[in-house]
């Protein structure tokens, strides 16, 4: 409001007193602008919402297909991503109105300036070009790769029987065994069972420490920090199997200007992507989340006539909002809702420039 005020008062110094006289017009498109007048706009409301979301992925295991075999225990196979709204947040915004400006000649008379301002200072009348600038920063996630610690070496040895001929004592050929060693790849099956017996020894060894059937002497701190060490390597070994989860959170805000001409009151606010997160409106590989306004009490008014565009000289034209309700829906699930005014459904008013208020 203090802008608005400080808008107002700069406008008022600057125009031309160029009669004793007041006088006011809604200016059409074709119009030119009148010398010395003040141009203001009436306000229109436009809807932000702000959202949070969580962008959950799951990683499938390198050894998933090897986890009940060697585990006993069943796992997904199959990665997958999703998206869950967290938080919203539904607030009006007021700005100026492009499709309804007016020109106010404020004259030499002490009321009609009075009133102008006293209109300005409520927020019922805006400068040109004026919108509420606050906002927050999209804040989109950091980009990473789930990743894997192998729990046994990629490397493997492998012995292979060969065979040569030699000639004995009696001068018989004779075949000799001789056993080869290469360092191979390991297949994915072999880590998958080195690693699930990796897994046993450790649940073995951390009994053996819990009982006291262990050669070295833990207590306290000690044997408490031996434990959380040994279930966390073995939760890793274990991922191996089961596969991780990891979730990051998003955020940004999106903007809706509603129209009153429209016959359905219900806008695409923005969409939601498993793989994507946060998308716009036009962006059309996201599933829809709109914002549906619903009128309760009155009527949205409709477009100015020709004959109120005429009979408004001479006035201050001014625009009281519509307060109706705002529910953001995510397909047939309310996310958010709450009462809101709405400046272009409410009635374009008009007060005499001239006439001294009350105190």
């Amino acid at each position: 409001m203090r802008t608005k005020k400080l808008i107002c008062l700069l406008s008022m110094v600057l125009v031309i007193l160029s009669s004793n006289r007041a006088n006011s017009q809604i200016l059409k498109e074709s119009d030119q602008l009148p010398q010395g007048a003040i141009i203001y706009s009436l306000p229109q409301t436009s809807i932000r919402v702000k959202v949070k979301v969580a962008m959950k992925t799951f990683t499938a295991g390198p050894y998933a297909s090897y986890s009940e075999k060697y585990l006993g225990v069943a796992a997904e196979k199959s990665s997958k991503k999703s998206c869950t709204i967290e938080e919203v947040e539904i607030a009006p915004l007021v700005e100026a109105d492009p499709s309804l400006s007016v020109a106010v000649n404020i004259g030499n008379s002490k009321n009609a300036g009075a009133n102008f301002l006293n209109f300005c200072s409520q927020g019922l009348i805006v400068a040109p070009g004026y919108f509420n600038s606050e906002g927050a920063p999209l804040r989109f996630p950091s980009q990473f790769q789930t990743r894997f610690n192998e729990a046994v070496p990629h490397l493997g040895t492998q012995t292979t029987q060969l065979y040569k001929s030699v000639t004995n004592e009696n001068g018989e050929v004779e075949k000799v065994a001789v056993p080869q060693t290469q360092t191979v790849a390991k297949s994915v099956e072999r880590k998958a069972e080195e690693t699930a017996n990796l897994i046993f020894k450790l649940r073995e060894k951390k009994i053996d420490i819990l009982v006291g059937e262990t050669d070295a002497n833990y207590s306290g701190a000690a044997l408490g920090s031996a434990v959380e060490n040994m279930n966390k390597l073995e939760s890793e070994y274990t991922s191996l199997f089961t596969g991780k989860n990891s979730v990051v959170y998003q955020e940004a805000s999106f903007e809706v200007v509603p129209k009153a001409g429209n016959a359905k009151q219900t806008y695409v606010a923005f969409r939601i992507s498993d793989t994507q997160g946060l998308l716009p409106a036009e962006n059309m590989s996201g599933r829809p989340v709109y914002v549906e306004l619903t009128v309760t009490e009155g009527k949205i008014a409709g477009a100015l006539s020709q004959e109120e565009i005429m009979t408004s000289k001479g006035k201050i034209a001014y625009r009281t909002p519509l307060v109706v309700t705002a529910k953001l829906l995510d397909g047939q699930t309310v996310i958010g809702q709450t009462r809101i005014p709405v400046y272009q459904f409410g009635k374009v008013l008009y007060f005499p420039l001239d006439i001294a208020l009350g105190k």
